[in-house]
């Protein structure tokens, strides 16, 4: 088989993969009830690897939580994922969408979530109005003990951001997450302007 078809047909199945990855329910409210549950189980996992973590979230400006499914196959990775961004000043939530694409070596799927901290409501604003997307790509695990083991850790994306992210290994330290893009989902989060666009 030619490496161009298996590019083309390891495209494919990732797409198809990762378009699992969603917020599960017949109806926007079980959809956003099922995004409600995600987000509720990473705090909690989140406040107990890593205690500081609920102090910074009480004093920013608002946190995201998102959930996606990381499909590695050959040369090429692809995922599409879910959240809701929290503001913590007015209680607005904002339903919204994220889609990875990258090149990397391996084979296998990740399936990760990652928790982001606004620092100042200008940062939270442009994540949510206008979306966001982060072109590099830079893990850095470290090793705990003689055991090997991956311990938490977080990274500072911006000065007015930081992120989490937990894998099936545990919690990963990332600058970025490789070629994510975030934006509102304009069915469970809809606003009046997305009348005007139909």
């Amino acid at each position: 088989m030619k490496m161009s078809t298996m590019v083309l047909l390891a495209a494919c199945i990732a797409a198809g993969v990762a378009g699992c990855s969603k917020a599960i329910g017949d109806s926007d409210s079980e959809k956003r009830a099922y995004a409600q549950k995600m987000k509720a189980d990473t705090l909690a996992e989140l406040y107990q690897e890593k205690p500081e973590a609920r102090a910074k979230i009480k004093n920013a400006a608002g946190y995201g939580v998102f959930s996606n499914i990381n499909i590695n196959l050959f040369l090429l990775s692809s995922g599409n994922g879910y959240g809701i961004v929290h503001e913590t000043s007015g209680s607005e939530e904002t339903y919204m969408k994220m889609r990875m694409f990258g090149v990397g070596l391996g084979l296998g799927a990740k399936d990760f979530r990652a928790v982001i901290i606004f620092k100042d409501k200008e940062a939270l604003d442009t994540f949510t109005e206008s979306g966001w997307e982060w072109g590099g790509h830079a893990d850095a695990a470290a090793k705990a003990d003689d055991k090997g083991g991956e311990v938490g850790g977080q990274a500072e994306v911006t000065m007015n951001m930081e992120i989490y992210t937990f894998t099936e290994s545990g919690i990963a330290l990332q600058a970025t997450v490789a070629g994510t893009k975030y934006w509102r989902d304009k069915e469970l989060s809809p606003r009046p302007e997305d009348a005007e666009e139909k």
